[in-house]
């Protein structure tokens, strides 16, 4: 029942966290290691930040052991804008605004990824993403600051 539960989040996590192709890998061992140690979980204490947790730690390791970042594979269900198929033009500039976007955030160092990434793309509140990440709050606060004002600096006028 977890797994069918968490399993999308924990696919958009790993990937957006960096995993890229190897996603289903790192949330597969992150399952069998929350299973593991299921008996050291707090019952008082929120399941997805918990294995939220796993994911991005198991991604991590991934990516620190092929000693390389991998390009990042979305896989999110992102509903895309409503467009009147008679509007192609609206369609290709609302794909290019995500396609920079997205490259943008790619583009950030690491940890302001991390941040923006579970803060917006995660839709994780500041509690449960230093919960997830493993930092303090004033490290994630300042962070996701510091990643959203570079964001808005390189494309924060083509999205307006």
């Amino acid at each position: 029942m977890l797994v069918t539960r968490y399993s999308a989040v924990a696919h958009r996590t790993a990937a957006l966290l960096g995993a890229g192709d190897e996603a289903e890998d790192v949330v597969q061992d992150a399952f069998v290691k929350a299973f593991r140690f299921l008996s050291g979980f707090r019952r008082d204490a929120a399941f997805r930040p918990w294995l939220l947790r796993i994911v991005a730690n198991e991604t991590h390791n991934l990516t620190r052991s092929r000693g390389r970042r991998a390009d990042l594979v979305l896989k999110i269900g992102v509903e895309p804008e409503t467009r009147t198929p008679d509007d192609p033009e609206g369609v290709a500039i609302a794909g290019d605004r995500r396609t920079r976007l997205l490259d943008a955030v790619r583009a950030l160092p690491e940890r302001e990824r991390q941040a923006v990434v579970c803060r917006y793309f995660l839709q994780l509140s500041e509690a449960e993403t230093a919960e997830v990440l493993g930092w303090p709050l004033g490290s994630v606060k300042s962070r996701t600051f510091r990643g959203l004002a570079k964001l808005r600096k390189e494309v924060g006028h083509e999205l307006s």
